[in-house]
């Protein structure tokens, strides 16, 4: 069973975390499936992937080589999940299920510590799937770099 991480952006924005976590899934081998739950802000970042320095291959799901993308981009809700991803990354409060976490090699969970509602999304998050048996880490950038907090 893969371990859910959590990642308490207060600093940076998820477009800044974002692909660093993607380059390290790439690097492990894995695919990722990018998941989120606001249309607009997965454009961007489709967007943004492309024009990165550093570009990272990926597509939006809906498209007819899903199954050959590295990194899939989905919206949550909608049935696309990327079944053959060894790491899950959910922003915006995109669910994840226990279930997910037993497939995954990693699922990371990216939220907003700045917006009290994307907060206690968060908390509801770390305790479902703890409370299910899922391993968690929690990550803060508070300090100016990324660590792991006990």
């Amino acid at each position: 069973m893969g371990n859910a991480l959590f990642y308490h952006l207060t600093r940076s924005p998820a477009a800044r975390l974002v692909p660093l976590l993607l380059g390290k899934s790439l690097q492990a081998g894995w695919r990722v499936e990018l998941r989120g739950s606001d249309r607009a802000r997965m454009a961007r970042l489709d967007d943004e992937l492309w024009l990165a320095e550093g570009f990272l291959p990926h597509g939006m799901a809906g498209g007819p080589h899903d199954a050959a993308q590295p990194v899939l981009l989905t919206m949550a809700g909608e049935g696309h999940g990327a079944a053959a991803a060894e790491c899950l990354i959910a922003l915006d409060g995109a669910a994840v299920a226990p279930e997910e976490c037993a497939a995954a090699q990693r699922v990371c969970i990216v939220f907003d510590g700045n917006d009290p509602p994307a907060l206690e999304r968060a908390r509801d998050q770390w305790r479902a799937l703890t409370g299910a048996g899922v391993g968690a880490e929690y990550w803060s950038e508070a300090g100016g770099r990324w660590e792991r907090k006990r």
